[in-house]
């Protein structure tokens, strides 16, 4: 589907959890093909846990729980300085699993 999607004139590429599901060297190849989308500037909606990739390529970020927006707002704001305290833990959760 996504070679369907690169081959035509698409606007917009809405990705529900691309990566779940996936063994990590297909999680590799498919953030790699989606990092390079964002360098060619393609607009992606990318619905992810991956922190790292959201990080890295996203302009705004939109913080959920439980099927509502609990924050929204640029990347740089939600990871470093989020002011909703249920993103405050999230982050805080994710960066202790990482260490």
């Amino acid at each position: 589907m996504l070679g369907v999607c690169l081959r035509s004139e698409t606007e917009i590429i809405y990705f529900d959890e691309p990566t779940s599901a996936l063994d990590p060297e297909l999680i590799g190849e498919v953030l790699a093909v989606m990092m390079q989308l964002a360098k060619e500037g393609m607009t992606m909606v990318v619905v992810t846990h991956e922190m790292g990739f959201a990080r890295a390529v996203a302009d705004r970020v939109i913080f959920m729980d439980g099927g509502r927006i609990i924050e929204e707002g640029r990347q740089e704001d939600i990871f470093d300085q989020p002011k909703e305290e249920r993103t405050k833990q999230f982050l805080a959760r994710i960066q202790k699993e990482n260490v």
